[in-house]
């Protein structure tokens, strides 16, 4: 049976949760496979594996479990191994690579941060900031709505001046965070945010982030924030001895 792993850590690892649940239905129960030094958390993997939201949290319960006793290095959700040799051999070879990361990631901890706009507050920072969108409106009003032509001319200057103002934010977002993290990850684009970024920051110093995001917030009422964390550094860890299972 191929091995399913959750993460890497020392050898010495105070808080390896060999014998705890984790994916599958009936759950597998997790264990150690050594090597280099280093220990990976691995059980055995589901045949058919899908990102089931049991088996997703059972994933994080395994790194929050481990990550209580010091820094583990997270596998995203569906890294499964040949076998448990194959994770063996992978963490030998690379034992150098992953002592590097796991002082790199010592502490540290990762927050997803999305925006978009309020469609309505937009409109209104746009009519209030924008000269030529402004003096249509006002034309168009004064001339009893407009023709369909001068409709079509406004609602094409509304669209580019709100697609500006997505790349002006976007910018906004990432210029006013970034000096609060350790680094930044530009997190696959998702539908209807104008950005999707993941910060990797110093567990005792994330208020900081928090508190700059905040501040957007208050300053830029047009701007909708969803913050997810704080999680493993999953954007902050390079490939693993496993690939990703298929879809």
């Amino acid at each position: 049976m191929s091995t399913y792993v959750y993460g890497i850590a020392d050898a010495d690892h105070p808080t390896l949760p060999e014998g705890m649940e984790g994916i599958g239905s009936p759950a597998l129960k997790v264990r150690t496979v050594k090597g280099g030094g280093l220990a990976a958390l691995v059980s055995d993997a589901p045949e058919n594996l899908r990102p089931k939201r049991r088996d997703l949290l059972a994933h994080q319960n395994v790194l929050a479990e481990a990550g209580g006793g010091g820094t583990i290095l997270p596998m995203r959700f569906g890294s499964v191994a040949h076998d448990d040799d194959a994770v063996a051999s992978a963490l030998e070879e690379r034992a150098t690579h992953y002592r590097e990361r796991l002082e790199a990631l010592s502490d540290r901890v990762e927050y997803n941060v999305k925006a978009q706009h309020d469609e309505d507050a937009v409109l209104h920072t746009v009519m209030a900031q924008n000269a030529d969108v402004r003096a249509l409106t006002e034309s168009n009003r004064g001339s009893g709505g407009g023709t369909h032509e001068d409709k079509l001319r406004l609602g094409e200057l509304v669209v580019k001046a709100v697609q500006a103002r997505e790349v002006q934010d976007a910018e906004l977002v990432r210029a006013t965070l970034e000096p609060h993290a350790d680094a930044v990850s530009a997190a696959p684009e998702s539908s209807g945010w104008i950005t999707n970024l993941s910060f990797l920051v110093n567990r005792a110093t994330s208020e900081r982030l928090l508190g700059a995001i905040e501040e957007l917030r208050q300053a830029h009422p047009h701007l909708v924030f969803r913050v997810n964390g704080p999680l493993p550094p999953y954007s902050f860890v390079e490939p693993g001895p496993a690939a990703p299972a298929a879809d």
